[in-house]
C-alpha cells in the first residue's frame, strides 16, 4: 500500500485500492499515474492485462473537480469493456462517491438519455452509441474535460476510427486526452498526431506478464462435462491445496455442493457471505482443513495462502487482466504452481485474447483417465508418505518404528498411519 501512496494517490482512492485487494502496482500504473496526475496527454502501450485500467482510473478520479458533472468519457470498443469500466470506476471511486453511466448499442436509449440529463461524473460508452447521442443532442459536450480511448487499436480493428475522429473534432473543450493501445499502427499514429499535441508515453510489451515458475495448461470439454472433468483432474493432479475459480456466486454453490457429494473438502467464498462466514472460510484454507477453496474473483482479491499448489479456472474469465490476478494465488514464494484453465469450444476466443496478452501459448492436455477417488487419495497418502522418506525419516521415529514391530504386524501397523495420516492430522493431536 505505501508503493501506491507513493504514486501521489490521495487517501479515499488508497482505502478503495486496499480494500480490492491490490497490494502492489503494476509497472504502467507507476509509470502512467504520476504523469496523469501532472496533467500531460499520455499514449500508453500497453496489452489487456497489465492493470492499465486502474493505471488510467485512479488519477483521473483524483482530478475530478467535486459538484460538476460529466467530466470524463472514456472511450472502449465494446460494450463487455464499457460496462467492466464503469464497474471499475464504482470501486475504485467509492469513497469519492464517483458514479459511472455506460452507454452502448443494444440497451434502451431513452434509458441513457435519463442518465445523462441526471448527470454523472464518468461517462463510459463505444463509439457508435457516444456519436448517437451527440446526434440526439443529448450529450453534455462542453462538460467534458478528459477524454481516454481504451484499447484503440481494437476500436481500429473494428472499424471505428472515423467515429472516434468525430468525437474527438466535437469535443473541443478537452484539456487532457489518454490513449491506450496494445499495437501503434500508422491510422492510430495518425489519430495521436491530430488530437494529442504534446504527450507522453508509457511503453510496456513484448513482455511475459505472469509468473515463470507457474506451469499454464487448459482442457477442452463440453459445459455438462466440466464437473466430471473437474473430479477427473483433482483425482490425477492430487493438488495439495487449490482455489477454484468460478464466474458467479450461484456458480460457486454449485461447484462446491457437487464436490462435496463426490467427497472433496470445498468450501465456497463469494460476497453474499458474511465478514465472519469468510473469515472461518480463508482460515480453514490457511490451516489446510479445507483443500478446496471455491470462489469468486472479487471474494478472491487480498488472497495470501503461499501454499495453493494448483489454480483452476472451472469458468475461464472474460478477460486476460483477471486471469493474470486468478493465476498470481500459486507459485508463491519461490514454490511452482500450476494453472488449469477448463475451457469449452465457444471459449476459443477468450482462451486466445489471453495467450495474446500474456504472451505465451498455454498447452493443451487430454482428460486423465477416471480414477476413484478412494485411490486418489491412496495415491496422496502414499506420495506423502514417499516424500518423507526421501526428506529422511528422523532417528526418533526410526526407533519408536523398530519397537511398535515387535508388537504389531507390519501391515496393521502401516494401515493405522496411513489411517492417522489421511483423517487426523498429527499437529492436531500435539
Amino acid at each position: 500500500m505505501e508503493e501506491f501512496k507513493k504514486l501521489g494517490l490521495s487517501t479515499p482512492l488508497l482505502k478503495a485500492v486496499n480494500e480490492l485487494g491490490y497490494e502492489m502496482p503494476t509497472p504502467i500504473q507507476k509509470e502512467a499515474i504520476p504523469l496523469i496526475l501532472e496533467g500531460h496527454n499520455l499514449v500508453g502501450q500497453a496489452p489487456t492485462g497489465t492493470g492499465k485500467t486502474a493505471a488510467y482510473l485512479l488519477p483521473v478520479l483524483q482530478k475530478l473537480a467535486r459538484g460538476k458533472k460529466a467530466q470524463v468519457l472514456i472511450i472502449t470498443p465494446t460494450r463487455e469493456l464499457a460496462l467492466q469500466v464503469a464497474d471499475e470506476v464504482g470501486k475504485l471511486g467509492k469513497y469519492l462517491k464517483v458514479r459511472a453511466l455506460a452507454v452502448y448499442g443494444g440497451q434502451d436509449i431513452g434509458r441513457q438519455i435519463r442518465g445523462l440529463k441526471q448527470g454523472v461524473e464518468v461517462i463510459v460508452g463505444t463509439p457508435g452509441r457516444i456519436l448517437d447521442h451527440i446526434g440526439r443532442k443529448t450529450f453534455p459536450i462542453s462538460d467534458i474535460r478528459t477524454v481516454i480511448l481504451d484499447e484503440a487499436d481494437e476500436m481500429l480493428d473494428m472499424g471505428f476510427i472515423d467515429d472516434i475522429e468525430s468525437i474527438l473534432n466535437t469535443l473541443t473543450n478537452r484539456q487532457q486526452t489518454l490513449l491506450f493501445s496494445a499495437t501503434l499502427p500508422a491510422p492510430i499514429k495518425n489519430i495521436i498526431k491530430k488530437f494529442l499535441g504534446e504527450y507522453k508515453t508509457v511503453k510496456l510489451v513484448g513482455k511475459e506478464k505472469t509468473v515463470p515458475a507457474i506451469r499454464q495448461v487448459y482442457f477442452e470439454l463440453p459445459e455438462n462435462e466440466k464437473i466430471e472433468g473437474l473430479a477427473r483432474i483433482l483425482n490425477s493432479e492430487l493438488p495439495t491445496q487449490a482455489i477454484v475459480f468460478c464466474r458467479t456466486k450461484k456458480r460457486v454453490d454449485e461447484v462446491v455442493e457437487q464436490l462435496n457429494y463426490r467427497g472433496y473438502a470445498a468450501k465456497g467464498l463469494h460476497g453474499d457471505m458474511s465478514q465472519r462466514e469468510r473469515t472461518q472460510t480463508i482460515k480453514s484454507f490457511k490451516l489446510g482443513k479445507t483443500e478446496l477453496l471455491v470462489a469468486t474473483d472479487v471474494a478472491a482479491r487480498g488472497l495470501d495462502i503461499p501454499d495453493v499448489s494448483h489454480v483452476i479456472n472451472f469458468d475461464i474469465p472474460q478477460n486476460p487482466e483477471s486471469y493474470i490476478h486468478r493465476i498470481g494465488r500459486t507459485g508463491r514464494a519461490g514454490r511452482e504452481g500450476k494453472a488449469i484453465t477448463l475451457v469449452t469450444y465457444r471459449e476459443r476466443k477468450l482462451l486466445k485474447a489471453i495467450e495474446e496478452a500474456i504472451n505465451k501459448r498455454l498447452k493443451r492436455e487430454r482428460l486423465p483417465e477416471p480414477m476413484d477417488l478412494e485411490e486418489a487419495r491412496f495415491k496422496k497418502v502414499a506420495r506423502r508418505l514417499n516424500d518423507t522418506i526421501s526428506m529422511g525419516v528422523p532417528a526418533a521415529f526410526l526407533e519408536m518404528a523398530s519397537k511398535l514391530l515387535e508388537e504389531e504386524e507390519s501391515d496393521q501397523l502401516l494401515g493405522a498411519a496411513l489411517y492417522l495420516l489421511e483423517n487426523r492430522p498429527l499437529q492436531e493431536e500435539l
